[in-house]
């Protein structure tokens, strides 16, 4: 069992598609007592990986406070970070505060094409420094990369690029009409580029000693299957399952791009929103409407249940950009 939990919305870049819509920190954001009591209920829910991330994890002065706490309870501690901010320094207190892993976002092998879609100039050459610097320091780290029209054909190119400096896997997340990701839908690709993307990284893995994992298009798992490429993954979609997200104000939702508010920890203990909330026992029915309750690959995909909230208003609803039964007609 894995859980998001956006540690701040504070941030130093303003990206373009970033679906917490970070750049400032929020009022509300837990502190380090109230973050240290949800990590404990964290693991009295059994969860096992906790992503520490944003906003940018590491603009709050107590992450490493955070990391060891997570670390000291059992739990698997990774960040999910833009990587600019990772120096030697930073790389060795993280290492030292006992990080599994470091998460680091590259959109392109261009520079360009990354400092564009982040709003930097310098971006990528501080994020790629920042992978080299993790790879010095003995830290773990993997890629992440938001597939867009501008870079969705070199996606493959990147995953060698990351595997040369070092990275332990690449994680292929697809677009999710969110935050401000709702506002460039010129840049979402069709059903057909996905479905081309996802094919091309799968027989890509067979070719790679890293592991890749698409994010946000669940029908990989059965088209995984399908092509005959081992996975270590038994289901797509893991909202509400065995997977959900916690907002910097403790606001708890099944997944980052279901904007979908379940409870709060302040008000809730986290472990009984977790067994108790109807949203996350209804998810867990997989009783989905439309062509994915029909689906033969209902238990390994599971359909995307964000994009089911934005394009029909109900996260148990049909996935609409679903690979395996083709295009529909909607507007992004």
């Amino acid at each position: 069992m894995i859980i998001s939990w956006n540690t701040t919305k504070a941030c130093n870049l303003k990206c373009e598609h970033c679906y917490r819509d970070a750049g400032s920190k929020d009022a509300g954001e837990l502190s380090t007592a109230e973050g240290k009591g949800l990590l404990a209920e964290i693991a009295k829910a059994g969860f096992k990986i906790v992503i520490l991330s944003g906003g940018e994890p590491l603009l709050r002065s107590d992450i490493y406070e955070l990391i060891s706490h997570t670390a000291s309870l059992g739990m698997r501690p990774v960040l999910g970070s833009n990587g600019t901010l990772i120096t030697a320094e930073v790389a060795g207190k993280l290492k030292a505060a006992g990080l599994a892993r470091a998460g680091i976002s590259l959109d392109s092998c261009d520079s360009r094409i990354h400092d564009d879609f982040r709003r930097q100039q310098g971006a990528w050459q501080a994020t790629v420094k920042a992978m080299r610097i993790c790879k010095e320091a003995g830290l773990d780290f993997q890629v992440h990369t938001t597939v867009t029209r501008r870079n969705y054909q070199e996606v493959t190119k990147i995953t060698d690029f990351a595997a040369g400096l070092g990275a332990a896997a690449h994680h292929i997340f697809f677009l999710v009409p969110t935050g401000r990701g709702k506002e460039i839908s010129d840049v979402f690709i069709g059903v057909a580029e996905i479905g081309e993307v996802l094919e091309k990284v799968l027989k890509h893995q067979k070719e790679t000693v890293i592991e890749l994992k698409p994010v946000c298009a669940p029908q990989f798992v059965p088209l995984a299957k399908k092509m005959g490429v081992p996975v270590r993954f038994a289901r797509g979609c893991l909202a509400g399952t065995t997977y959900c997200c916690i907002l910097p104000n403790g606001d708890v939702h099944p997944c980052p791009y279901l904007p979908l508010k379940v409870g709060n920890v302040r008000d809730t203990r986290f472990s009984d929103l977790w067994k108790n909330s109807d949203v996350f026992i209804r998810l867990r029915s997989m009783e989905y409407s439309g062509s994915c309750s029909r689906c033969a690959h209902k238990d390994s995909c599971g359909g995307c249940r964000a994009r089911a909230w934005h394009f029909c208003g109900d996260y148990m609803a049909e996935d609409q950009e679903c690979v395996l039964v083709g295009s529909r007609k909607h507007a992004h």
